[in-house]
């Protein structure tokens, strides 16, 4: 029996990690892409982009991790077509205007699956919230990530189905998307333990046989993502609590990359003051040696991740895979992550209570501060408890037995829950249980008809102009209005007034020119002129709107009249 599929909305954007600015989002998006080739057992892969250059960079990412089936490119501008793999799979929690898209074709047609990333910006926010009145199907979907992250996305959702509430002076039912937690995944494969990768990096570092080396990858950015000093003092304390035998030293390995030097000044100046006897290294994490294979040189994972940006955190679990035990923030995705006391430690975490925080969401809406210094300000007010992370650090700086204990318990835990082979096989049974709901369930807003005027008006957020701005014009291109030639218009003239650049740029939108021509030549032949419908039929049967659209800039251009209705005229004489 075939397994679920569905169309990948594919930018190249959203699945690159080797770009300069690297985010978590990335190395999610190319983990997915990766293990969907490797374990979908898909016959065929489909690739929703905008343009064909997109869908064969598509086509050599997915080929270079394996993939030997078919791949068919849908354009955007083509939803319809997404009906044949039954689902479109979007990096994002952009559902709503995906629904919008699909209500001017047929809603039963296909399900629209979003995930979760960062959800703290103001347009997210506006995003979820909209789920709320666009036409989202219960065969939709977006994928929580952790648990934490489908609370928050809970609280925004019925904050403001209290206000359409209270708005309208009656309860609201809408209709949202599906909202399953599934974790994001790691080949645990890639992080198996090698003993010659850990000699060469440790080498390479100057870390001894007997020293502990402690690693931290990811962003290193105090406002954007974890604050180093309860890191930086809960080593330097764990140290005190429980020395290293004469002679060892204490290594912290931080990988990733700075914004800009002031923040590489800031962790660099902030570690010798903080944790004078720990050595620090600092390392680039967008390159792919470190990126890859600098888990084998350490004996202890952590991240104290304090930043409302984090929804999951893919970094523990890579720690997890490598057999590494981890020291985590007891904060949002990391709980669902590393079981306290059992793959390491979680460190307790703290926040002042609502509503403390409705200054800075007042400054970020009034735009006094912008996106980043809005987390940066918030980060400020999460705590991480140094003295608990001290407490965490010392035991397994102390014990190797404990490190090896909670470490093999870590990769089995990650391979368990959470290998591409497992996140896949959940995403597929999603995408096997939306297309239940979507041959099951009635529609939700169902347009009344399928006349143009109705369609015209499918997608609220953007409708067809030539309705809204109807009264605006002087008259309507109509089916019986009698288009002729202007007197000397030619193929050529045609011709020229499309290349024209005060015409070319609009080519995507008008007929071919050799529909153009053909119009011309019934026109010719009519004598006198004919009905624009008859002419459409006459020049592209079935395809009616562009023909339509180019009479228009026939018009506009003055290759030809365009007269009203021989009764209109009548009725107006």
């Amino acid at each position: 029996m075939p397994r679920p599929n569905a169309a990948i909305y594919y930018a190249g954007d959203a699945f690159d990690t080797s770009r300069p600015q690297l985010m978590g989002r990335h190395s999610a998006g190319e983990g997915f892409l990766r293990g969907f080739v490797r374990h979908g057992g898909v016959d065929r892969l489909y690739c929703y982009a905008r343009h064909a250059g997109d869908t064969q960079d598509f086509a050599k990412r997915v080929q270079a991790y394996g993939a030997t089936v078919p791949i068919t490119w849908i354009p955007f501008a083509e939803p319809q077509r997404l009906e044949e793999p039954g689902c479109l799979f979007y990096p994002t929690v952009g559902v709503d205007e995906l629904a919008w898209r699909r209500r001017r074709h047929d809603q039963h047609g296909y399900s629209a699956v979003g995930i979760t990333h960062t959800i703290v910006s103001g347009a997210v926010m506006e995003v979820i919230a909209n789920w709320l009145i666009a036409p989202v199907q219960p065969w939709d979907a977006v994928i929580c990530t952790s648990k934490a992250v489908r609370e928050a996305v809970d609280t925004v959702i019925e904050a403001n189905i209290a206000y359409l509430e209270a708005r309208l002076g009656g309860p609201v039912r809408p209709s949202l998307p599906q909202l399953p937690v599934i974790p994001l995944g790691v080949d645990c494969d890639a992080y198996r333990p090698n003993a010659g990768v850990r000699a060469e990096w440790r080498r390479r570092l100057g870390i001894a046989d007997q020293d502990v080396a402690v690693l931290f990858l990811g962003r290193l950015s105090f406002h954007g993502k974890a604050h180093p000093l309860p890191m930086y003092r809960g080593l330097q304390q764990a140290l005190a609590q429980k020395p290293l035998p004469q002679g060892a030293r204490l290594h912290l390995i931080q990988a990733g990359w700075f914004a800009n030097d002031a923040i590489e000044r800031a962790f660099r100046d902030g570690a010798k003051l903080h944790c004078p006897d720990v050595v620090c290294h600092f390392l680039d994490g967008r390159q792919p040696d470190v990126r890859n294979r600098i888990w084998h040189a350490a004996d202890i994972y952590t991240s104290l991740s304090d930043n409302l940006q984090e929804t999951f955190g893919l970094s523990p679990i890579e720690g997890m895979a490598a057999g590494l035990p981890a020291v985590v923030s007891d904060w949002d995705g990391y709980r669902d992550t590393v079981r306290d006391g059992i793959d390491g430690f979680r460190v307790p975490t703290l926040m002042p209570p609502a509503p403390y925080g409705m200054e800075l969401a007042d400054r970020y809406d009034l735009e006094i501060d912008n996106y980043d210094r809005f987390i940066g300000f918030s980060s400020q007010l999460i705590a991480v408890d140094t003295g608990a992370a001290a407490a965490a650090y010392a035991p397994l700086i102390g014990d190797p037995e404990l490190r090896r204990r909670m470490g093999a318990a870590a990769a089995a835990h990650a391979r368990a829950a959470f290998d591409w082979r497992v996140v896949v096989a959940q995403t597929q049974e999603l995408w096997a249980d939306l297309a239940d709901r979507r041959r099951l369930l009635r529609e939700v807003a169902p347009l009344p008809d399928r006349m143009p005027d109705t369609v015209a008006l499918a997608h609220l957020p953007r409708p067809d102009p030539c309705r809204v701005f109807a009264g605006y014009t002087t008259a309507m291109l109509q089916p019986d209005c009698v288009v002729s030639l202007i007197p000397g218009t030619t193929p050529e003239a045609i011709e020229a007034r499309l290349k024209s650049p005060l015409s070319d740029f609009a080519t995507q939108i008008l007929p071919q020119l050799a529909e153009m021509q053909a119009a011309f030549r019934h026109l010719a032949a009519s004598g006198g002129g004919l009905k624009a419908g008859e002419l459409a039929e006459l020049v592209a049967p079935g395809r009616s709107a562009r023909l339509y659209r180019g009479l228009v800039w026939m018009a506009k251009t003055d290759l030809v009249r365009i007269a009203p209705p021989v009764a209109s005229s009548k009725a107006t004489g």
